[in-house]
């Protein structure tokens, strides 16, 4: 698989986006989340940008993780009518029962 060049995009930041920024890179807590949910390690000393891109991949994951379960719920749906059309074709008739 070809690895493409990054290309860097400008990303406008409010304040309350920054102190956020800044609460994932001090907190231990929200840094060992971020890492889990992004499949990266987010450090103190991770720069702005390696959070970002770490945020942005918990989003993309999140999303994908989403589309997957409407997926398969949706899968489960179609069966489940599949399978209760099969069912009532294979149950005995009520009328088979009558002497």
């Amino acid at each position: 698989m070809k690895v493409d060049k990054p290309i860097r995009k400008s990303l406008p930041l409010s304040s309350r986006d920054l102190n956020d920024l800044q609460t994932l890179r001090g907190s231990t807590s929200h840094r060992v989340a971020l890492s889990d949910l992004a499949g990266e390690v987010v450090t103190d000393a991770s720069s702005d940008a390696a959070v970002l891109h770490a945020v942005w991949e918990a989003g993309i994951n999140a999303v994908r993780d989403r589309v997957e379960d409407e997926g398969y719920a949706e899968m489960a749906k179609d069966r489940n009518v599949h399978t209760g059309r099969a069912s009532a074709r294979r149950r005995r008739p009520a009328w088979a029962d009558d002497e």
